[in-house]
Order: structure tokens, then C-alpha cells, then sequence
């Protein structure tokens, strides 16, 4: 392995990593503060005990994503020293304000955590809900850090010199509002669906029912309402890419040959050598369609990018194809779930729909580590896009690989250590937060 394959590799390893605990920490105060707002208007302990469960697994996500993010700052600056020597006075501004937003979250969760029987209950529930809209702008204005890379702007790149920079111009780039809306829904859809999964597992199981129903209801509310939001951010998300990256939506859809009236392909397999795509079922039209508006609008393929600067095709598109049939599944299991919630009550209490949405546990996850492959494979051979290339920003000190080893041993360990951590809360929910039956056996 060289240093240069090992350096994207120790990236790939700690953003795909992340990327999970900072949409879990993102998402989660939300379903927190829902459950707590249910409390303080019901007063049934049922959602005490949820809020305070879920706070637990808020601080263990937070915690794990401080680390995880730092050591992404400190690799960006370590690996690819070219990259930021020029493009962080650029693109500098998303991730100052990255850092104020995450120390407010930091102070409120703060406020949160140790204010149960100290704060005003609504004030204490206010602090909740400041927790989540802090993680969120973080997690915005780390992907407006990331749009730029697709986008660059706020400069001018005269004879290899960055001129006439503008911070704010660099924020807010061409493609920072659809990456954003794209990245947020899919937060929204990975953490609601796994979180109801677990939950609905315990159901399965007979598990403390009331507290994991109230609990699965909250979570499975919002990952089917983000999973059906999910497909209009992207096809925002599409038409942008289309329109400024038209090389990466090629290869996304392996669409060697500029043309109109292009197909829409599902599935197959790309043969980059002879330019076709075997064993795909195409859609005439489809995609000048979905990248135009005009089903003979025309869309142009590899042929029209130079060779060395054709993103690499097959891991793009097997990627895109995972990240939109495994979207379209989760559609498919919101659209169940809205049925039972409006016309099938009895469907809320069956085994089947509650196998469902255990088994699409991991599916938001692992179309959002396919969506991010999506990103950043696509925009290859480019860190920047148009302007320096990605083996033109790693560092040129040896023994990267090393480094790789050494990462990828911390953020297994750091893994399995979370997975532990949040077993144990799933597990021991009778001893730690059910208060109906902690009173129970009390009595008994």
C-alpha cells in the first residue's frame, strides 16, 4: 500500500466512522426533547424515562463524536497539508462557526443533563431543544465546508495564487443548500429508523412494551417522515449535480455517452472498457428528465470529460444504487407505517411491520456511508474540484500507513466501546429507567 492510497484510506475509514456518531448526535436531541415536551404536557413517567434514556445516549454521542471530529481536523491538516495551506483561509469560516455552535451544544447539554429538579421544567426543556439545533447547524456548516470542495467559490485562482478571497462567498456556495438539505433529511432517516428498530426489537421481545412503544413511536414518526422528504432533497440534490458537476452524475449513473433522451439505469453492472452497462433495466427518457425537466433534454456522459478526469465509475454507481434502493425501501416501509397510523390501527400491534423496521435497522446507515461515497468518489481525481488534484494535497512525509493501522485500531476500539455503552442502556432499561416497573417490584 503507498502513502497516498493509505492517506484516503485513513480519511475514508475516520469520516465513514464519524459521519455515524455525528448524525446520531445530531438527531437524537430532537427525539429527547419530544419525549420530554410529551412529559411536562402529560405527566406520564413512561416519557420521563424515555427523555432520560435517550439523554444518556445523547452525552455517550456526543462524547464519541468530539473525539472522532477532532481527530478529522487534525488529519486534514496532517495528511493533506497542500490542500489546507491554500484552502483554509477559504473555506476557514464554516468551521469556526462549526466550533462556536458546538460549544454552545456543549454548554446546553451542560445545562441538560445536571438540571433535572434544579431548572425551571420548561427552561430545562428549552436547553434540550437548544442541544439539537447546535448539532445541527455543526452538522450544516461542516457540509457547507464539504460543498465547496464540490463547488469551489469566494476566490480567484490566477497564475496557481488564491486572490481576492471571500470567506462568506466560500460558505455559501453553489452547492452548500442541497448538500445540506440532503445531508440533514438523510440524519433524520439513518438515526429514526435504527433507533425504532432497536426499539421494536425489544417490543419483539415482550421487553418493557410501554416504554419501548412510546419510544418506537417517536423515533418511527420521524425517520418515515424524513424517508418520504428524502426523495424531493434528492432530486434537488440531483439537478444541482447535474447542472455542476455533470461528470460526477455520469458516472453516478454510468452514463458513458452524451445524449438525449438518456435512460434512467437501475441496477447493472459497468463495463468501463466497451462503455455499456450490462444486465440494467433502462428507462427511456428518465434521466434527461430527472437532470432537465425535459425528458428530451440532454445529458452529457464520460465522453464529454477528459479520461483523466473521469471519476472512477464503478464504485460511484454501485454506491448511488445502494443509496437509492435502499431510500425507496425505507419509502416503501413509511408507506406501510402511515397506512397502519390512519386506516389499519391493528397493523400498529402485528409482528410483521414491527420485523420491518427491525430489519431496516442498519438500511439508513448504510445508505448514508453509500451517499458520502457518492460525494467524495465522485468529485475524484479532484480535492478541489477543477482547481488541485487529490494526489497533488497529501503530505509527502512517508510512513502514512502506519498511520492508517494505528487509526483504524482507535476507531474500532472507540466502536466497540459506544456499542458496549448503548447495549447496556438498551438492556438494562427495567433497572436503570422503566419506573413503572421499578414501583412493581417495589411492592412486591
Amino acid at each position: 500500500m503507498d502513502d497516498f492510497l493509505a492517506a484516503r484510506l485513513q480519511m475514508a475509514f475516520s469520516l465513514g466512522f464519524h459521519i455515524v456518531f455525528a448524525c446520531i448526535g445530531m438527531v437524537m436531541p430532537f427525539f429527547m426533547s419530544v419525549a420530554h415536551f410529551y412529559w411536562l404536557r402529560t405527566k406520564k413517567v413512561v416519557y420521563k424515562d424515555v427523555t432520560k434514556a435517550w439523554s444518556k445516549g445523547v452525552a455517550i454521542f456526543f462524547a464519541t463524536g468530539a473525539v472522532s471530529g477532532t481527530v478529522l481536523s487534525f488529519e486534514l491538516g496532517l495528511l493533506w497539508p497542500k490542500f489546507m495551506e491554500h484552502a483554509g483561509p477559504i473555506f476557514g469560516m464554516p468551521f469556526s462557526l462549526e466550533g462556536t455552535a458546538f460549544f454552545i451544544e456543549a454548554i446546553a447539554l451542560g445545562f441538560y443533563l445536571y438540571g433535572w429538579n434544579r431548572l425551571n421544567p420548561w427552561f430545562h426543556w428549552a436547553t434540550g431543544v437548544v442541544v439539537g439545533i447546535s448539532g445541527l447547524l455543526s452538522g450544516i456548516l461542516v457540509v457547507a465546508a464539504n460543498a465547496w470542495m464540490n463547488s469551489p467559490a469566494g476566490f480567484d485562482y490566477i497564475d496557481g495564487q488564491y486572490l481576492n478571497i471571500d470567506p462568506v462567498k466560500a460558505m455559501f456556495n453553489d452547492a452548500w443548500f442541497s448538500q445540506s438539505l440532503h445531508m440533514s433529511v438523510a440524519a433524520f432517516v439513518s438515526t429514526g429508523f435504527a433507533v425504532a428498530g432497536v426499539h421494536a426489537l425489544m417490543i419483539l421481545k415482550g421487553k418493557n412494551v410501554n416504554f419501548h412503544s412510546k419510544a418506537f413511536k417517536i423515533a418511527a414518526v420521524f425517520g418515515t417522515v424524513a424517508a418520504c422528504l428524502q426523495p424531493i432533497s434528492g432530486d434537488i440534490s440531483a439537478k444541482d449535480v447535474a447542472k455542476r458537476q455533470p461528470e460526477k452524475l455520469a458516472a453516478m449513473e454510468a452514463h458513458f455517452h452524451t445524449e438525449r433522451n438518456a435512460p434512467l439505469i437501475i441496477g447493472g453492472i459497468p463495463d468501463t472498457a466497451n462503455k455499456t452497462v450490462d444486465y440494467a433495466i433502462k428507462i427511456p427518457g428518465l434521466l434527461s428528465f430527472m437532470a432537465t425537466g425535459d425528458f428530451n433534454g440532454e445529458v452529457k456522459g464520460l465522453d464529454s470529460v477528459p479520461k483523466d478526469e473521469q471519476p472512477p465509475v464503478a464504485v460511484t454507481h454501485y454506491a448511488f444504487q445502494i443509496m437509492v434502493g435502499l431510500g425507496m425501501a425505507m419509502v416503501l416501509i413509511a408507506v406501510l407505517y402511515f397506512i397502519a397510523l390512519w386506516k389499519k390501527r391493528q397493523w400498529l400491534n402485528s409482528r410483521w411491520l414491527l420485523r420491518l423496521f427491525v430489519v431496516a435497522t442498519p438500511l439508513g446507515f448504510i445508505a448514508l456511508e453509500a451517499g458520502w461515497t457518492v460525494t467524495e468518489v465522485g468529485r475524484q481525481p479532484w480535492i478541489i474540484r477543477g482547481v488541485m488534484r487529490t494526489a497533488d494535497a497529501v503530505t509527502p512525509m512517508p510512513g502514512i500507513t502506519y498511520s492508517f493501522y494505528l487509526f483504524t485500531a482507535v476507531y474500532i476500539s472507540l466502536a466497540i466501546i459506544v456499542s458496549l455503552l448503548l447495549f447496556r442502556q438498551i438492556t438494562m432499561v427495567d433497572e436503570l429507567y422503566d419506573s413503572e416497573n421499578l414501583s412493581k417490584d417495589k411492592l412486591l
